[in-house]
């Protein structure tokens, strides 16, 4: 019931540490360098998987890989790996990502040996080069070329794939399990197409030698006489960004007191607000977002200017009732996951302009998904007793005796930015235990734990850097480190966009935290660790991580986060390191660091014990003196929902 959007404000930092000078490996900043992330599935250079399993990538229309790129973060492919990857980064980085591997013209493997038995080869070849007429089954070499090796910009080739991806894709169509923008023709063309049918096409194109030239043609072949070529939905080259940058200009038509939105435009990014209010691939602010909590999943409610399923009958009146009380239109108490625990303590003025700003956002009907929890954690009686208590309606009080910038980084922090929802400790009935306000603690149901931001073993500042923190909350890099995880969403749509002035406000806030009574730890040496996890985490480094972490775990400045002396590295509670591994990822892509470099997922690689083993090594190495991480560790945190 009570678990306030911790999705979203994880701060899973792969460091915060004393800066030291440290001698970088010699590397160059080039594309292959950026996108390793791709390339640890995809193959070398994006040449393909060895499994199959992952497609070529080098050598495939731009607009095409870019699309794909849209889809799994729209949610219309569906690969959870994919999608973490991605969710971070902003379309023009995605585009650059596309046109790298387009211009790749490197050799295909050879084809797959047929193994189907001729007649069903023939079923493929028929199906594939004329189509079935009478079941309305365009040929592939109608849209895909008569060559099948794809049309610039938004049709892949069919060639040098294997049969088992060609398999998984179309019948990921026909189950719609892969989607596209509409018009979606591919999934009507699978739809069409029978279980036989299906796999002759996959053992025909896998069995079939490629051109000397496999190159994707300039323009399609015309099509056979009195038939009607189709029309599918893809985004088009740069020339999305344009349109996506013109559409949301349009979004925010000027009103009487534009001074009033612009404000309460600044105030929904502080909040973070349309990253809960916005389902995956839906309309900005509209809603539907399955926020999931240990009682059930909670969904998010449509904030557009709708009169009948959004806020267009409410007033400024009505949204501060919600902000400030925790009560909707019509009186109905609001589950907690939406965190007016922490709005409450918001201005009226604030809450006025963030109102303003919600009625200029463009109308979407789209009816409010009701929550799906167990009783009784929804009811409006079990409610009552929680707010009873746990929640008192209030307003920041100033404290008078530290000074203004202080000041507006506790509002900020303990109000719209809702810092304490994630970094807080939770009882059983997941309110929030204030006595340890932002001393971290595991997140439900997300798999992450949020560092404490007290703690200087953690991510707390009481020896830090307050530009380093500035930097990193303003792009996400800063020199001791890099935001991952959730906080990579929570900086690409929320932080980067506030004020420098703002950014070091919560930076001397969170500066001036008390710090918690060290623990007295035992050091740990190298040798016993490592005879506590069996496996050869030397070894395992160097296969993996020493291109890009260097010999010593110094990193590279700007790129790699250094190892050595890391706080990410040697924090108690290992659940973040062990994610980082197994999910690897990219900071967020932004205006400060628009192309930013991608740490492969080894989920596929690494065992579990030699995951133990590997970060058993960074937590023991170049002056760390951290307990290892075991097998069972990383077990946990892989099987994990």
């Amino acid at each position: 019931m009570p678990l306030f959007f911790s999705r979203f404000l994880l701060i899973a930092l792969f460091g915060w540490l004393p800066w030291q000078a440290m001698a970088a490996p010699q590397f160059e900043d080039t594309m292959a360098q950026r996108t390793l992330a791709c390339v640890a599935c995809h193959g070398k250079e994006g040449r393909a998987g060895p499994d199959g399993y992952y497609p070529r990538l080098a050598g495939k229309p731009a607009g095409y890989l870019y699309n794909q790129l849209l889809n799994f973060r729209a949610g219309r492919r569906h690969y959870g790996l994919m999608t973490s990857l991605v969710d971070p980064l902003t379309d023009a980085y995605l585009m650059e990502i596309a046109q790298y591997f387009s211009k790749l013209a490197l050799p295909y493997p050879p084809p797959q040996p047929a193994v189907a038995s001729p007649q069903v080869l023939q079923q493929g070849r028929l199906l594939v080069t004329q189509g079935d007429a009478a079941r309305k089954i365009p040929a592939c070499t109608q849209c895909h070329g008569q060559a099948l090796t794809g049309v610039v910009p938004n049709i892949p080739g069919l060639l040098g794939l294997s049969r088992d991806y060609l398999n998984a894709q179309l019948g990921g169509w026909q189950t719609r399990q892969r989607r596209a923008q509409a018009p979606d023709c591919m999934a009507h063309i699978a739809g069409q197409l029978t279980t036989p049918d299906v796999a002759a096409v996959a053992h025909w194109l896998a069995s079939q030698p490629l051109p000397a030239n496999t190159q994707a043609v300039a323009t399609l072949p015309p099509v056979p006489p009195g038939t009607q070529r189709r029309s599918c939905g893809s985004a088009p080259l740069p020339a999305a960004l344009e349109k996506a940058a013109a559409t949301h200009q349009a979004a925010t038509p000027v009103r009487p007191a534009p001074a009033l939105i612009a404000q309460g435009a600044y105030l929904a990014r502080a909040g973070n607000c349309m990253a809960c209010h916005t389902a995956r691939g839906g309309s900005p602010f509209a809603g539907g977002r399955g926020i999931e909590t240990p009682f059930g999943t909670v969904f998010s409610s449509n904030l557009t200017a709708d009169t009948s399923t959004g806020l267009g009958r409410w007033s400024a009146t009505d949204f501060w009732q919600a902000m400030h009380h925790g009560r909707s239109k019509d009186g109905r108490l609001l589950n907690p996951a939406f965190p007016y625990t922490s709005f409450t303590h918001i201005t009226r003025a604030d809450s006025n302009a963030l109102f303003a700003f919600l009625q200029t956002v463009p109308a979407s009907r789209q009816p409010n998904t009701a929550h799906a929890m167990r009783w009784p954690f929804g009811t409006q009686a079990a409610l009552t007793v929680w707010r009873a208590l746990y929640f008192t309606p209030g307003a920041y009080q100033a404290d008078p005796a530290q000074p203004a910038e202080w000041n507006r980084g506790a509002y900020l922090v303990r109000g719209l930015g809702h810092c304490g929802a994630c970094h807080t400790p939770r009882n059983a009935l997941g309110a929030s235990k204030n006595e340890l306000d932002l001393a971290g603690g595991m997140i439900p149901r997300q798999n992450w734990y949020a560092p404490s931001l007290r703690s200087a073993l953690e991510a707390g500042l009481p020896d830090g850097n307050l530009a380093h923190l500035a930097a990193l909350l303003k792009t996400g890099v800063s020199p001791s480190g890099s935001a991952t995880g959730p906080m990579a969403e929570v900086v690409l749509n929320s932080t980067q966009y506030l004020s420098d002035g703002d950014l070091r406000a919560m930076a001397v806030y969170l500066k001036s935290l008390p710090s918690p009574a060290p623990r007295s730890a035992v050091p740990v040496r190298h040798d016993e660790a490592s005879r506590s996890v069996p496996g050869n985490g030397a070894k395992l480094y160097e296969a993996h991580c020493v291109q890009c972490h260097g010999a010593q775990g110094e990193g590279v400045s700007g790129a790699y986060p250094p190892l050595a002396h890391n706080r990410a590295v040697t924090m108690a509670d290992t659940t973040n390191l062990v994610q980082r591994v197994l999910l690897g990822g990219f900071a967020p892509a932004t205006a400060g660091n628009p192309r930013p470099f991608g740490m492969p997922p080894f989920v596929l690689q690494l065992k579990d014990k030699e995951t133990a083993a590997l970060l058993t090594h960074l937590r023991t190495s170049w002056g760390n003196r951290a307990p290892p991480v075991t097998e069972l560790d990383v077990a946990q945190a892989r099987n994990q929902p």
